[in-house]
């Protein structure tokens, strides 16, 4: 299971890292230039971002960092000790109540690591759906723009 959701985790983050916006393909039917299309081309870019608040050049947003992995003092220690409290209460066993409460404590902590990991994964993909959803409306308007000027879009 540990392993899967790490494979999991690397495979997200290797989506988000290497994701590339295709370019549409622009193509002059009216005989313009190439220098008239590089001039048309970018006034459209600047129309699009001003229409979409979106800049294709920005670096993506990246959200919050991802989990460090486990600190092993804090929440093994902590069940430790509570676990040899409860043993001298129930029945005087503080050692092997000491142990388990380390145990349960370290399971405690891979679980919320887990937790951390699975919910850092699902920022990731979110982040990059609304990154690709605004990319996608930046070239709608481009496409738009080229479009009325008079080039063929695809």
């Amino acid at each position: 299971m540990k392993k899967t959701m790490i494979m999991g985790l690397v495979v997200v983050l290797t989506w988000v890292a290497g994701v590339s916006y295709a370019k549409p393909f622009i193509y002059p039917q009216n005989g313009q230039s190439a220098q008239q299309q590089q001039t048309d081309e970018r006034e459209c870019d600047q129309w699009a971002r001003g229409q979409t608040g979106y800049d294709p050049t920005a670096q993506p947003v990246q959200g919050s960092a991802p989990p460090q992995g486990i600190q092993r003092d804090g929440q093994v220690v902590r069940g430790a000790a509570r676990g040899a409290l409860f043993g001298a209460v129930v029945d005087g066993d503080t050692g092997k109540a000491a142990v388990a409460g380390a145990v349960a404590g370290g399971m405690r902590q891979r679980g919320d690591y887990r937790r951390q990991q699975e919910a850092y994964a699902n920022q990731q993909q979110q982040i990059q759906a609304q990154q690709q959803a605004l990319y996608n409306e930046y070239n709608r308007a481009v496409g738009t723009c080229l479009q009325a000027r008079g080039y063929s879009v695809g």
